[in-house]
C-alpha cells in the first residue's frame, strides 16, 4: 500500500510539473529541533541538528505551487538522565509540498519520505553505529508557514511528523516516530 501511494504521489508530481506555468529552483538550510514520539518517552529530550538541500517550485497559479525538495536532515534525540547519551539519526528527506502563497506569506504541507543515511549513538567520547536498529525508510508529513520575497529570499518554520515507526520492532517494540521542528532560510532563483 505504501509503495502504491508513493508511486501515485510521484506520478501526480510529474503530471503537475508538466502543466506548471513557471519553474523555479532554490536552496535552503536551517536548524532542526528533533525528538521522538513513542509509547514511553521517559528521559527523552530534544536535540539540535541541521538540514540543508535543494528545491524545485512548480507554479500552477499565482496562489498554488507544488514544491518537491531533497534535504539532508540530522534528527534524533538525547537523554541527559542517562549519562548524556545522544542518538544521531540522519536522513535524506524528500517532501512533496503544496504551497499556498498569499502575498509573500505562504503555507505548505504534504507527505515526506525519509531514507536512512546513518545512525549512531554517542556516549561521552564513544560512537557506536546503530543503523541496523532502524528501518531504512521513514514515512511522514510536513506542515509549515513562512515568508518569501518576490526577489527570492525566504524564511520558514515547519513541523515534520512521523507516520511510520522508525525502530525495528524486534529490537525496540516502543513504536518510535520522528518529531522535528525546522527553522530555515533559503533562496529561490528566478521569478517575477
Amino acid at each position: 500500500m505504501k509503495k502504491v501511494l508513493l508511486s501515485l504521489g510521484l506520478l501526480m508530481s510529474v503530471a503537475t510539473a508538466a502543466s506548471a506555468q513557471e519553474i523555479r529552483f532554490g536552496v535552503k538550510a536551517g536548524a532542526n529541533y528533533s525528538s521522538i514520539t513513542a509509547n514511553n518517552t521517559d528521559g527523552v529530550e530534544s536535540k539540535i541538528g541541521l538540514h540543508a538541500g535543494a528545491l524545485a517550485n512548480f507554479a500552477l497559479s499565482d496562489l498554488i505551487s507544488i514544491q518537491p525538495e531533497v534535504l539532508y536532515s540530522q534528527k534524533g534525540y538525547q537523554s541527559e538522565e542517562y549519562n548524556d547519551i545522544k542518538y544521531k539519526i540522519n536522513y535524506i528527506d524528500v517532501p512533496l509540498l503544496v504551497k499556498v502563497n498569499a502575498g509573500g506569506l505562504f503555507f505548505e504541507g504534504g507527505p515526506q519520505v525519509g531514507f536512512l543515511a546513518g545512525a549512531k549513538v554517542t556516549n561521552g567520547d564513544a560512537d557506536t553505529d546503530i543503523k541496523g536498529r532502524y528501518d531504512r525508510v521513514d514515512f511522514g508529513y510536513v506542515a509549515g508557514l513562512g515568508y518569501q520575497a518576490t526577489s527570492g529570499p525566504m524564511i520558514g518554520l515547519r513541523y515534520n511528523g512521523g507516520i511510520s515507526t522508525i525502530s525495528k520492532g524486534d529490537i525496540n517494540p516502543n513504536k518510535i516516530r520522528n518529531s522535528v521542528f525546522q527553522l530555515y532560510v533559503g533562496y529561490v532563483f528566478g521569478g517575477k
